[in-house]
């Protein structure tokens, strides 16, 4: 009888224990998506779930589905836009530093106007249009909307022309992107608000963008020579170009962003971005998907330029920011979540919990008050000089 009870004891504590690793098994991943479900931040459960699955080895099954999406669901062809081309200001426009005497503040030159290449242009495509406050008696920011192409026609890309001589930027981490533990707010502080500007999102992840971040006099992931870089000095002014040829380590530099390789050099887009020759422009989304994409450059008078808007596929965001004036651009983040253009201003003149934002472009995935609260992303904001430099 005995003999009969060991066997069937041993096989069902063999039983329990495999049932105990499967559960264990089955717990753990689920443990940790609900974590990462429940954790602070703006982003929604889509994209937390997202995110989560690129963290835990499911990044080339989030790619492929990505990747079918949008290429059998991209922008339709042809068709008019289904709004003119003005912006919207944020109430109050806030920021007003002291305006010095009339004729006292040089600007910087601003770019020729953008050509369009849908043909015949629409009214004001191309055009820049002053937008925001006026800062030191002048208009520190210019903006417009163009066609991506002559194929897809009801779409507008936004364009954002920045002088340096009267705007500063700030690099602020975001909860998740690029990780670590940061001084710097994720988040624009209530003390920075009233001279908020705009702000606009970073790169890739970091386990994508085949670069580093620096901040805070040191680099969450190691900077890396060739890759493209916006920078930013302590003086509050900013450059792109690639490290290590164009911009190296300096006493002066606080704030490195880098994503990918450059994407227009020397004025002109660089070659094999259809081709994406050992992925040096990124594996998430392939380069001709027609998708949400945004970048950052500098001009030959050392202005920064913000593109973004949909139908982009890597060739034509660098068409785009070479037709805008850009000497050296990078691409930056990607997919409608993740592109973003706000400006801001204050309700209540001098009240920084009344500023609220808007959206550049008014088909933008995320709200004009990013960047108000806790964001899982890195971003730049744009900032107000306390009069001239």
């Amino acid at each position: 009888m005995s003999r009969t009870r060991r066997p069937n004891r041993r096989r069902r504590r063999i039983l329990l224990l495999a049932l105990a690793v499967i559960g264990l098994v089955a717990i753990v991943p689920a443990v940790s998506l609900t974590t990462a479900l429940a954790a602070p931040g703006n982003t929604t459960t889509t994209e937390r779930a997202v995110e989560w699955m690129r963290d835990h080895g499911g990044g080339g099954i989030v790619n492929t589905a990505e990747n079918w999406w949008f290429s059998n669901n991209g922008p339709k062809q042809g068709g008019s836009p289904d709004h003119g081309i003005t912006f919207d200001t944020p109430a109050g426009s806030a920021p007003s530093p002291t305006t010095p005497p009339a004729g006292t503040q040089a600007t910087t030159p601003r770019p020729a106007d953008v050509s369009t290449p849908a043909g015949q242009a629409l009214p004001n495509e191309g055009v820049w249009q002053p937008i925001g406050p006026s800062v030191a008696g002048a208009h520190p920011m210019y903006a417009t909307q163009v066609r991506p192409d002559s194929i897809h026609t009801s779409l507008l890309d936004g364009l954002v022309w920045m002088d340096p001589k009267l705007v500063r930027f700030d690099l602020h981490p975001g909860l998740q992107e690029p990780g670590g533990a940061w001084k710097t707010p994720t988040q624009i502080p209530s003390g920075q608000r009233l001279d908020l500007l705009a702000a606009f999102n970073g790169g890739f992840r970091m386990q994508d963008a085949n670069g580093g971040f620096y901040l805070e006099g040191r680099a969450q992931r190691p900077l890396v020579d060739g890759a493209a870089s916006f920078v930013i000095s302590s003086d509050g002014t900013a450059t792109v170009g690639q490290w290590g040829r164009d911009i190296s380590m300096g006493p002066d530099i606080v704030g490195v962003r880098q994503n990918l390789q450059l994407i227009v050099d020397n004025g002109q887009p660089v070659a094999g971005l259809d081709d994406n020759a050992d992925g040096k422009w990124g594996s998430t989304l392939g380069n001709r998907v027609l998708v949400w994409r945004s970048a950052v450059c500098v001009d030959t008078n050392g202005g920064i330029i913000y593109g973004y808007g949909n139908g982009l596929g890597a060739q034509s965001l660098a068409t785009l920011m070479q037709r805008a004036g850009c000497q050296r651009a990078m691409e930056l983040d990607i997919n409608p979540s993740w592109t973003t253009f706000n400006l801001y201003g204050a309700a209540t003149p001098g009240d920084p919990a009344s500023v609220t934002g808007t959206k550049l472009l008014p088909d933008q995935n995320k709200s004009g008050n990013r960047y108000l609260s806790n964001d899982s992303r890195d971003f730049i904001a744009v900032l107000a000089r306390n009069g001239p430099r």
